[in-house]
């Protein structure tokens, strides 16, 4: 089965809203075993949006519009839909009293005449009930086809594409997608995607997909089965020999874990605590640490000495290494580190110093360098990278690098 979604709103073509809706959609629609091939955004206007209407008839199994029901004179989903699928428009009695009774909870007494136009419904549809609102959700079936249209405000879209458009489709089509993340961190995408082009020249069901974050390459494995064990059955293998390739850069394989979170975990497990000094990423490693729900009871502290007065008040810095080597260099992050662990007396200590740009930059200290050091137990190890991009991107790659490396030197204590 096959869908296509078309977001209604001029708000949405102008940046003034973010489209959050198609996002959450398509996830959801994946999840079930719907293939969506195309996403489109209309304005508020009918024209357009009947053209896109029939274009999306000849091409998909299912048109899912959303936004556009409201009681203003611009939602025209409804009825623009209505005249591209040949139904006319009836006034429903039930949708009147649901409005009536919506106004009555929230004791709003006076109803303008504008909103009895959310309760004109075309003919042979489908009503679905809205609980969070007052414009009811349309689903038409029509030579095979089926449109469906869902309220803009996502906390009425969401509850009801769960409760009614969900199990309907599940009926059209019994297949499901089941799908495993895989990711791996220290790894360049076009180098990560090299190692299993193999894998993926190949592939037919199950399928793998590339994602590309900041510091990290995401591999989701999906099958298309008759149910959810066959499915699992199928992604096994292809997750292994994954894990196998890439060894200890796969962090995790649950969509839900972060790097931190797994960072975190670890530090539980052993018992560890542990406490970051920053330079050029100015508190964004703690924050990425304190994301993480109970990590209390592993962080000590998070300091950031961006100031060569501070790095030696706070860390113990040498007034002589800074003047010699340099706020970055691989002694100043080695010294940095090692103050952190005497001040709080933690196991595990990560320092950062570099230069983030776009000034600041020389021949032999380029805009990009960065030093990483990483202290586990006793353990230590200073990393020099060279990282591009803009300021902030450059920033949080290192943070990612930053975590990753202290995960791979907690994996030696196991």
């Amino acid at each position: 089965m096959v869908a296509e979604l078309i977001s209604v709103g001029t708000e949405l073509l102008m940046g003034n809203i973010v489209n959050t809706n198609a996002a959450y959609l398509s996830k959801e629609l994946t999840a079930i075993g719907v293939s969506v091939y195309y996403q489109s955004t209309v304005g508020d206007n009918k024209e357009r949006l009947k053209a896109a209407i029939e274009t999306a008839l000849q091409r998909a199994d299912v048109i899912i519009l959303s936004g556009g029901l409201g009681p203003t004179a611009d939602d025209l989903t409804k009825e623009t839909a209505a005249e591209a699928l040949g139904k006319k428009m009836h006034l429903d009695e039930r949708s009147m009293n649901r409005i009536r009774e919506y106004f009555q909870r929230i004791h709003r007494k006076n109803i303008t005449e504008n909103n009895w136009k959310q309760a004109m419904i075309p003919e042979g549809a489908t009503i679905l009930d809205n609980h969070n609102g007052t414009a009811p959700g349309i689903l038409m079936e029509e030579k095979g086809k089926t449109v469906i249209l869902l309220p803009g405000p996502p906390n009425e879209l969401k509850p009801m594409f769960e409760e009614s458009v969900i199990p309907y489709l599940q009926k059209s089509n019994p297949k499901v997608l089941y799908s495993k993340m895989v990711k791996v961190c220290g790894i360049g995408e076009s180098h990560a995607e090299t190692m299993i082009k193999d894998l993926m020249d190949a592939q037919t069901n199950p399928t793998i997909a590339p994602y590309a974050k900041t510091g990290e390459v995401h591999f989701r494995v999906t099958a298309m089965a008759d149910n959810e064990k066959a499915g699992k059955e199928l992604v096994k293998p292809v997750v292994k020999e994954l894990k196998r390739r890439f060894g200890d850069a796969v962090y995790t394989t649950k969509e839900e874990v972060t790097l931190e979170e797994k960072v975190v975990k670890i530090l539980k497990k052993h018992g560890l605590t542990m406490v970051t000094a920053e330079s050029c990423t100015g508190g964004m490693l703690a924050s990425k640490l304190i994301n993480v729900s109970g990590v209390s009871e592993v962080f000590k502290a998070g300091l950031v000495t961006y100031a060569n007065e501070a790095k030696k008040q706070i860390l113990g810095v040498r007034g002589k290494t800074l003047k010699k080597y340099g706020a970055v260099s691989q002694e100043t992050a080695e010294e940095m580190m090692l103050g952190a662990v005497e001040r709080y007396d933690a196991d595990v200590a990560v320092s950062v110093t570099g230069i983030a740009g776009p000034d600041g930059g020389t021949p032999e200290k380029p805009v990009g360098l960065v030093y990483i050091g990483c202290y586990v137990c006793g353990e230590m190890a200073v990393y020099e990278c060279h990282f591009t991009g803009t300021r902030e991107k450059i920033r949080e790659t290192t943070v990612i690098a930053a975590l990753n490396l202290v995960r791979k030197m907690l994996l030696n204590l196991d």
